[in-house]
């Protein structure tokens, strides 16, 4: 015969071994539409001749972070003027 306690922990052990196959069977359905909440790539944008030559420019005089920041901001922003200029 059992005694209370060792039925006590057969019932412990399934329960165990029931809850484990059904947290399997979850976890693997919801992993896949968090897939697919990542968000996607976006379409980058061809970069201008002149966007490319300020980074040309940027890369020769070794600039780095706030210092290549400004100067390729002033670079573009000097070159969208010079394009603006009508020629004579």
């Amino acid at each position: 015969m059992m005694t209370f306690s060792s039925r006590a922990a057969v019932a412990a052990v399934a329960t165990l071994f029931l809850m484990s196959s059904a947290m399997a069977q979850t976890a693997a359905p919801a992993a896949a539409p968090a897939a697919k909440m990542a968000p996607e790539k976006k379409a980058e944008k061809p970069r201008s001749a002149a966007s490319m030559q300020c980074s040309k420019d940027a890369d020769a005089k070794s600039l780095h972070g706030k210092e290549r920041k400004k100067f390729m901001s002033e670079c573009k922003k000097a070159g969208k003027d010079a394009a603006a200029k009508p020629k004579t």
